[in-house]
């Protein structure tokens, strides 16, 4: 029983997370160690990005507002990352989509004035990006989230 429960215990806490959509940046080095990846902050004009590359072959990176909020966040790699804690309480625009009677193959697109999500790609190839308009700094476009 107590290595049942050691075990669950290991599991989860091995379970990647990364800094969520919407919110603060403070996740960002916990990330970091959970994907066993390097870090690497680049700063541009008005925004930075903090992008982690695992050993996984996995490529997050996470785009900062001054003052610490993520305004957006882009994947790409092997499998699809775990978008529910990627994309946090966003992630239900993306469920709705995906459940979508009218949906047709092809890249998933969720046009909203609360959030943009763009995710596709096949084995081995995925990718995306999702951002939040409200939250972009002044003089930063939604290209820059890619």
């Amino acid at each position: 029983m107590k290595i049942g429960l050691v075990l669950g215990v290991l599991a989860l806490s091995a379970a990647p997370a990364w800094a969520v959509l919407g919110e603060s940046m403070q996740s960002v080095q916990r990330d970091q160690q959970n994907l066993q990846g390097s870090l690497v902050t680049m700063t541009r004009q008005g925004y930075s990005i903090q992008q982690i590359n695992a050993k996984t072959g996995h490529v997050i990176r996470e785009y900062v507002t001054p003052n610490g909020a993520v305004f957006g966040v882009a994947w790409q790699g092997p499998t699809m990352p775990d978008l529910q804690q990627l994309l946090g309480s966003y992630f239900t625009y993306f469920q709705q989509a995906a459940q979508s009677a009218t949906r047709r193959h092809g890249p998933l697109v969720v046009r909203k004035d609360e959030v943009v999500i763009e995710s596709g790609g096949h084995m081995r190839a995925f990718r995306g990006r999702a951002y939040v308009p409200r939250l972009f700094p002044s003089a930063v476009t939604a290209t820059v989230v890619q």
